[in-house]
């Protein structure tokens, strides 16, 4: 089976598994419930969930465990999206080549959708008690870490530091944008690459090596995305390109040029597989996902 056969079965996995715990649709909270499985179900790449289970594979976990935190997680990171296209935030149309979920449902409608999401992403998290055997430890550090990465020390931080640099016209320099992308984009993928070993009883040595590789990685993701708002195919992204230069955002691109960004996405992806390599246990797909990421154009 060729690499792409396997993250279409696995992204196709990631996405069965989240459906199991979307809500069902109808009665009189139905509008907001329709508008939160839009969101979840608008496409996307399903990068975290996939991440966490090759991680939980990794380490030797076995059983469903895993399932209900790969909801969770993939929640978060979409109730994040539909708040970031809010015309109060970004005002973006299109995300995935579908329209954003408040150009379908209405910027209130859309704002208590992903209100939802984050709400039932914590129902959801809990439903791992149910299937962990006894390790009540194991899940409980889970839930520690996912609600941490969300946060204001870690997703939420970074999402507030870019609002304030936007709505003050602060200047933004290198140390700053690390901040963000550290925080914005990174912590969400630390928290898959955490909570895959944690489950699976990685130990604290191993969950810092597995921290430090999700924020590489993730860095070296939201390089690549300010790179593909420079250069990147519309059709191919479903989104609108050349946003962050029409908004005069600071970007790693307009701090270090093209040549730069590229050079540095590329040296953090490969300390990232470094890292994956130094645990000293094999998982090639994993080791292929994250070097895929490298000339992704989409």
């Amino acid at each position: 089976m060729t690499f792409s056969e396997e993250l279409y079965n696995k992204t196709a996995y990631a996405e069965e598994v989240l459906k199991k715990y979307l809500p069902s649709e109808g009665g009189y909270a139905s509008r907001v419930i329709e508008a939160v499985n839009y969101s979840a179900l608008a496409g996307g790449k399903r990068l975290r969930p996939v991440i966490m289970r090759e991680v939980f594979l990794l380490f030797g976990g076995e059983g469903e465990v895993i399932e209900p935190f790969m909801a969770a997680l993939e929640l978060i990171h979409n109730y994040s999206l539909v708040h970031d296209d809010l015309p109060a935030m970004d005002n973006d149309l299109y995300r995935r080549g579908k329209k954003t979920t408040h150009a379908v449902y209405g910027a209130g409608m859309a704002t208590l959708a992903g209100d939802a999401m984050l709400n039932l992403s914590v129902e959801t998290a809990m439903k791992a008690f149910d299937k962990c055997d006894g390790a009540v430890d194991k899940v409980v550090k889970a839930i520690r870490i996912l609600f941490d990465k969300a946060g204001i020390n870690g997703m939420l931080g970074g999402q507030s530091a870019d609002v304030d640099a936007e709505e003050r016209e602060l200047d933004v320099d290198m140390d700053k944008l690390l901040f963000i992308h550290e925080n914005k984009t990174a912590a969400l993928l630390e928290a898959a690459f955490m909570i895959g070993g944690t489950l699976a009883g990685a130990d604290e040595k191993e969950i810092g090596i597995l921290e430090k590789t999700g924020s590489d990685m993730g860095i070296a993701f939201q390089i690549k995305d300010d790179i593909l708002d420079v250069t990147g195919d519309e059709r191919k992204l479903g989104k609108h390109v050349g946003s962050d230069a029409e908004n005069g955002k600071e970007t790693y691109v307009t701090l270090c040029g093209l040549d730069k960004a590229a050079a540095d996405q590329r040296e953090l992806s490969l300390r990232a597989i470094e890292r994956l390599d130094s645990l000293g246990k094999k998982n090639e797909f994993l080791r292929e996902l994250v070097s895929s990421l490298i000339d992704r154009e989409m």
